[in-house]
């Protein structure tokens, strides 16, 4: 019986799956949804110089840092995308990226565009990115005021923020419309599939091949 890797055991790079929407589109929930049913993807862990509150953990839901030391990383390179939101900085590690890339592990990043777009320039053949879109503005406005977590003229911005992030669309290379959750979140999950299996993701395939041209036949 033949002791060679099946094709689930092919050997492959991993892929950064990058969501972002306007706020109150789904983009949390579907991630959220991802992370618990799919045990090859993991979250990317971000730091941020802001305070950690009381219900948050350290190295799981972001790594806190203070300025000098997200500067140090910024000046040296070691962040894959940062932006400033609300006077504090976010940012992407780079090593945990590259590591999980060259181990075959998926990574999930949930960040804005502007994340997007820096990503982007930086690991272009490793990204998956999917724009998560409302099916109206009305509806958008419904969802942010049923969440209850933010007054009228906060909700009021953040319509306005949302016209300008929905402006990007065209620079992803997925673009679903969340009018049904569960459908959207399943047509996330046939995107995470399809990518995993594209030839330039499965370099063990070299392997493969040539030792399926070189079998005997007996």
């Amino acid at each position: 019986m033949s002791a060679e890797p099946t094709a689930s055991k092919i050997r492959r790079r991993g892929l950064m799956l990058v969501l972002s929407s306007p706020s109150g589109a789904g983009k949390s929930t579907i991630a959220r949804n991802l992370l618990e049913n799919d045990p090859g993807l993991e979250l990317s862990v971000s730091v941020t110089t802001r305070a950690r509150r009381g219900s948050e953990i350290d190295g799981v839901h972001y790594h806190f840092l203070n300025m000098r030391e997200f500067d140090r990383l910024r000046h040296s390179g070691d962040l894959l995308e940062w932006a400033e939101v609300h006077g504090n900085y976010y940012g992407t590690p780079r090593e945990p990226a590259e590591t999980a890339m060259a181990d075959g592990r998926d990574m999930l990043f949930d960040i804005d565009w502007q994340g997007a777009v820096q990503l982007n320039e930086k690991m272009r053949a490793d990204i998956v990115s999917v724009f998560i879109l409302p099916p109206s503005m009305g509806e958008l406005k419904t969802r942010l005021k049923r969440r209850a977590e933010d007054a009228d003229a906060a909700i009021e911005k953040r319509l306005v923020n949302a016209r300008l992030e929905i402006e990007h669309w065209r620079e992803y290379d997925y673009v679903v419309i969340n009018d049904d959750l569960d459908r959207a979140y399943t047509e996330v999950r046939a995107i995470v599939t399809a990518e995993r299996l594209r030839r330039n993701r499965r370099p063990g395939l070299f392997d493969f091949v040539t030792r399926l041209l070189d079998e005997k036949l007996s």
